[in-house]
């Protein structure tokens, strides 16, 4: 089953919608917040209490690597499934479960003694990042009132935005403090709070249309693909091209080549390729692919940078590189509604060329850089790229496929940063010639910094280069839209995802004609524009997850006919 299925149901005994102005719609903005803060800050505070686990642990940079990318491993492998789960079972129940299994987690990467226990705990967190992450947003769009949503959306987004930009600094504190164990120990006390809450003030939603089977074995493919081909670019420098590199990578994308073959013949698959039907939804997620695999790169290595060659403590190197986060919290609701206004292709062009920019110029971050000189520039560009490129690009993504199918083309997009960034930490020391003890000389990695940055600048003009060529101007126009539906995308898919179901009849816009040449495979000529929630786009990790619209009607079952085409 996909993620983030639409249709709220309501919470048994209590049928009606919540006010935010009451204190149980209070406290289910406050637990929301506070569970998916707990996701949100891993996303930073980790990455700069790197060097230190190194240290302690004694343990070399392909370690450093699983490290982060143990955990985003299993949570873009799951993310969809984790959607799924809440829908079906209760969204509290499963944000809850999240949260508790997240923190044990947690607890169990603060003890680890040594690199291997810390890696499998990672992992573990990513499961649990999986479950609560999705039921987040969602809970509050099924449960809170109409009339309030919009601002208890607002609260929860603002909210977030500010823990993500205080993390780095939260991150390099906690290091220099009472020690990088306690990065992942603060997300117990967090928990303690968050559950109690969300059991006693948060009632119960669950989509009654949610049913069949789970895809647990689309899951499990698309994590084996992504482990398999991940563990092969993290072991070749250190084994070349040994058969311990090559076997894994040749049965990564074998694995790979399964899963799209399952995924087309299941029933209710996690992903029903038929999405990618639409070419704008295609072509937006081949542009974040290029985006978030160069943001994963730069934040992974540029955090070892800052502390290894220019000698910043965690807590400054952590503090360094607040002017991106803050410049996203700060202009990212203004970009979105520029987006809207002048349309996302030149936004989706021109940010990650201003992206490519602050990473270019983040290479004078060597031995002796001066901060206001030689590295704020880099990171006010680049925060600025961001800002430009973030916002637009969510809406975009939604604006692609049909209501009914928002939740899912979010999830999609979502767990394709994540898999991008998870290959950008992978093969970017490979591609730059990082050895296994780079990180722990001043000159050998400084080099290797200043190699690995144009390589991501590289990729990121080539997102821009994919905008400009592919990615249309009204494409937040609703009468500039193609449908999402096609000819599908195989044998027991097709019907299925490919199906469009139109807007509520008291939320349907005029009718407008679709020009002949972008009318080939809609199934009608218009259908209504779905917006993005969140207006503040902070995460460095992943663009915003949001559940779309849960009041919208669901896809049509295979087989069904429509009667508006």
């Amino acid at each position: 089953m996909g993620g983030a299925t639409p249709g709220a149901g309501r919470a048994p005994g209590n049928g009606e919608p919540v006010r935010l102005s009451v204190p149980a719609g209070r406290w289910l903005v406050f637990t929301t917040v506070l569970g998916s803060a707990m996701a949100l800050l891993d996303s930073t505070v980790v990455n700069v209490a790197l060097p230190r686990i190194g240290l302690d642990l004694g343990a070399d940079l392909p370690v450093l690597q699983w490290t982060v990318n143990a955990y985003m491993l299993t949570l873009a492998g799951l993310i969809l499934l984790g959607g799924a789960l809440g829908d079906r079972f209760g969204r509290r129940r499963v944000f809850v479960i999240g949260v508790v299994w997240f923190s044990l987690a947690s607890l169990v990467c603060g003890l680890a003694p040594n690199a291997g226990v810390l890696i499998a705990a990672r992992a573990l967190q990513g499961i649990g990042g999986a479950l609560l992450t999705p039921g987040s947003l969602a809970l509050i769009q099924s449960v809170i009132h109409p009339d309030d949503r919009a601002r208890a959306i607002g609260l929860w987004s603002g909210f977030g935005g500010i823990g993500a930009a205080i993390g780095p600094f939260l991150g390099g504190w906690l290091v220099d403090g009472p020690g990088w164990r306690w990065v992942f120990f603060i997300n117990v006390p967090l928990a303690a709070v968050c559950v109690p809450v969300a059991l006693r003030h948060v009632p119960e939603t669950s989509n009654p249309r949610a049913h069949g089977r789970f895809d647990v074995l689309g899951a499990l493919l698309g994590a084996a693909t992504l482990g398999l081909i991940t563990y092969a670019l993290i072991a070749a420098p250190q084994k070349g091209a040994s058969p311990a590199v090559v076997v894994p990578a040749v049965a990564g994308l074998a694995m790979g080549a399964v899963f799209v073959a399952v995924e087309r013949r299941r029933r209710e698959p996690m992903l029903p390729l038929s999405i990618f039907s639409s070419r704008q939804f295609s072509a937006v997620n081949a542009v974040t692919l290029c985006v978030y695999a160069a943001f994963g790169g730069f934040f992974f290595l540029s955090v070892l940078d800052l502390q290894v060659v220019v000698g910043y403590s965690a807590l400054a190197a952590g503090t360094a590189l607040l002017p991106t986060t803050t410049l996203m919290l700060l202009l990212s609701a203004r970009s979105g509604e520029l987006g809207k206004r002048i349309g996302p292709r030149i936004p989706l062009t021109v940010g990650p060329l201003l992206c490519a920019a602050g990473m270019l110029l983040m290479t004078r971050a060597g031995v002796g850089a001066v901060y206001w000189r030689d590295i704020l520039p880099a990171l006010l560009v680049l925060g600025m790229g961001m800002v430009v490129v973030v916002a637009p690009l969510t809406a975009t993504v939604l604006a692609s496929v049909d209501v009914a199918r928002a939740g899912l083309a979010s999830g999609v997009n979502n767990a394709a940063a994540r898999a991008a960034g998870l290959i950008a930490v992978a093969a970017l020391p490979l591609l730059a010639g990082m050895g296994p003890e780079a990180y722990r000389s001043a000159d050998a990695f400084g080099d290797t910094f200043r190699r690995a940055m144009p390589i991501c600048a590289g990729v990121l003009v080539v997102g821009a280069a994919l905008a400009w060529r592919t990615v249309r101007s009204d494409a937040l126009e609703p009468t500039g839209l193609e449908a999402s539906a096609g000819a599908g995308a195989g044998a027991g898919v097709g019907a299925e995802a490919g199906a469009e179901v139109g807007p509520a009849p008291e939320r349907a816009e005029p009718a407008a004609a679709v020009p002949a040449e972008r009318a080939e495979g809609a199934v009608r000529p218009e259908r209504l524009l779905c917006r993005p929630e969140c207006a503040y786009h902070c995460g460095v990790a992943a663009p915003p997850l949001d559940p779309g619209d849960l009041s919208a009607p669901p896809p049509l079952d295979p087989g069904e006919r429509r009667s508006d085409t």
